[in-house]
């Protein structure tokens, strides 16, 4: 199958162009004919490829949640199947954090796809959302199986503090990129939260 995979490639390489042009000038910059000139392609080729601008930018959010997905994938590895819920639960979070300069990438990018999508009616339409109620879930799921372990007070509602738990993730990243406070406060947060959320059951 040589000839998918060049067009996967080829996808890949194109989305790549357009998440470097708004990482450098911003999403509203972004056109077909600039990510042809950052691709190094014709600009016929980008239309090939994706009928419009819409298409493009829809494609550039799914491969940053790709991205997203596969970074937080990577933080679990480490602690192994003997890892704790807690270490999992922290492992996930911290990955989605602003803290090293791929993850203050997709941050940026993602800002500016909400920020856009405010006034935006095509950008509206694209269900960028999507990726955020799968993480909630998946950390509702996360927090429930910590909860059936004895771990997690049997009082706390699992997918209320799976939302809580995202929405204070989601404020220290922006605290992060504003400037307002440093990485380290930010993780000490977080793992302050965790802490009372782990709180041996009486």
């Amino acid at each position: 199958m040589p000839r998918t995979t060049d067009h996967d490639e080829r996808r890949t390489h194109l989305v790549k162009a357009l998440l470097r042009v708004a990482g450098r000038h911003g999403l509203h910059a972004v056109t077909m004919r600039n990510v042809a000139a950052e691709a190094g392609v014709s600009l016929r080729i980008v239309q090939y490829y994706f009928g419009t601008k819409e298409e493009l930018l829809h494609a550039a959010l799914r491969h940053l949640g790709a991205s997203v997905a596969e970074r937080v994938g990577a933080s679990l590895a480490p602690a192994g199947p003997e890892g704790s819920d807690r270490d999992t639960i922290e492992a996930w979070l911290l990955a989605m954090l602003p803290l090293e300069e791929a993850s203050r990438n997709s941050w940026i990018v993602f800002a500016e796809y909400h920020a856009l999508a405010l006034t935006d009616p095509a950008l509206a339409a694209i269900r960028y959302t999507d990726m955020s109620s799968a993480l909630e879930e998946a950390l509702a799921g996360l927090v429930a199986a910590a909860q059936r372990a004895g771990k997690v007070a049997r009082g706390r509602d699992p997918r209320t503090e799976a939302a809580i738990l995202l929405a204070t993730t989601t404020g220290l990243g922006d605290s992060i990129m504003a400037g307002m406070r440093e990485a380290t406060q930010a993780v000490a947060i977080l793992r302050y939260h965790l802490d009372r959320l782990f709180e041996r059951p009486t």
